[in-house]
């Protein structure tokens, strides 16, 4: 058994990267300012201002008041919605499926730890964990990076939403910029990224990798069976052992 430790100090601060990368951007999937939208009729829209999440689309009013809230109104915006603009659709189907590999690649990266700490056997990938670990984080990163990017282009190019009447939202904003939603989502982004590179970066030195061979011959050499050879006489006797002389005195008896 080969101590591994002190090779993965770097891969530990990975692991930070990736659940603080991971979190940021559970955080973003949840937040409604992705697109903030500024409109000047405010006789529904009270304070002036309405965001536009993959989820929902909201604004302040003293008129429409969602139940559950006291002066927001939200309206949920389905996957199957027809005017639901295809960005937000991307976003919440890849920003969910960032979410589990994102998962998986974490507890990857725990994994592959857990076998630098306690130490390498033969059955034990360690480079392999490492690498695997850093793929679904880097997969992970691209998921979240595609909607990301997307909505971040439309709300540059001033791309507007066909809302139904009921979403009380205007046919166009009198401008728009980005919101906090795709900026936490950018964080989390370039976190997962740093942390895959680091993990894919892993390897063994040199000097254990050949401990760690002499360590399994060691193993093979205790565990196979104890040769002999035979004397003049046919007696089995041990290489590694002596005649006891008082055996063989017995024996001229």
């Amino acid at each position: 058994m080969a101590y591994l430790a002190h090779t993965a100090h770097v891969q530990l601060v990975a692991v930070w990267l990736g659940c603080v990368g991971w979190t940021l951007t559970a955080v973003s999937l949840g937040l409604i300012q992705w697109r903030v939208w500024q409109v000047s009729d405010t006789e529904v829209i009270t304070s002036g201002v309405a965001w536009v999440g993959i989820w929902r689309a909201c604004f302040n009013s003293h008129t429409l008041v969602t139940p559950g809230f006291r002066v927001l109104h939200c309206k949920y915006i389905s996957l199957t919605d027809a005017f639901t603009p295809p960005e937000i659709v991307a976003g919440q189907i890849l920003m969910l499926l960032s979410l589990l590999v994102g998962l998986l690649g974490n507890a990857g990266g725990l994994y592959a730890l857990r076998n630098v700490n306690f130490g390498m056997e033969r059955t034990s990938p360690i480079r392999v964990a490492f690498l695997t670990t850093g793929a679904l984080c880097l997969l992970a990163a691209v998921m979240s990076l595609v909607p990301l990017l997307w909505n971040l282009s439309s709300v540059v190019t001033n791309q507007t939403i066909n809302f139904p009447s009921e979403f009380k939202m205007p046919e166009a904003p009198d401008s728009q910029h980005v919101g906090s939603g795709i900026g936490v989502g950018l964080v989390g982004t370039i976190l997962m990224i740093f942390s895959g590179i680091i993990f894919c970066m892993y390897k063994l030195p040199a000097r254990s990798s050949s401990r760690i061979q002499m360590s399994l011959r060691e193993e093979e050499h205790l565990d196979s069976p104890v040769q002999g050879v035979t004397d003049s006489r046919g007696a089995l006797t041990n290489s590694v052992g002596k005649d006891n002389p008082a055996f063989e005195s017995h024996e001229r008896l």
